[in-house]
């Protein structure tokens, strides 16, 4: 296996794991506090993982006329984003959210496409539309079982 589908299949199981844990963590902490903690905490480590890489702290080489979208970025990806995700788990199950959370990349490209007028190729969207169809399988509503209507003593 190629070094970066490895890391690439790690970052998927911590992102998924994020999310139920979160939840747990939201009944004892605020979530305005708990957003902030966990995307601290992910900024810590990717501080320390490119100083390490780069041995050093080296210049990003971001153009100027770049900055205003990083910083936008940050502002909406990695502050409230993150705290409204945690608002929202206050209101929804860890299981809803985190297959409300799958939808991101979906609506990410769509905006690439539409918007910024990106390509897409079939590859990719045939993986969007799998995303939405395990979506759709996995929130699917289930119906009684046999065993709920033969089990009932009003059944009898």
């Amino acid at each position: 296996m190629h070094k970066s589908a490895l890391y690439a299949l790690v970052a998927a199981v911590l992102f998924g794991a994020s999310t139920p844990l979160a939840k747990l963590l939201i009944g004892e902490t605020s979530p305005l506090l708990l957003g902030g903690l966990l995307y601290l905490g992910s900024g810590i480590g990717l501080g320390v993982a490119r100083a390490i890489r780069d041995r050093g702290w080296l210049s990003s080489g971001i153009a100027r006329q770049e900055w205003p979208w990083l910083l936008g970025a940050i502002f909406f990806g990695g502050m409230l984003g993150p705290v409204a995700l945690m608002f929202g788990l206050t209101r929804t199950s860890g299981s809803t959210a985190s297959l409300l959370l799958n939808l991101e990349a979906v609506l990410t490209a769509l905006i690439a496409w539409f918007v910024f007028k990106e390509s897409a190729d079939r590859r990719i969207v045939l993986g969007m539309v799998a995303i939405v169809a395990g979506g759709v399988i996995l929130s699917w509503p289930l119906g009684e079982s046999d065993g709920d209507k033969t089990g009932s003593a009003h059944s009898r």
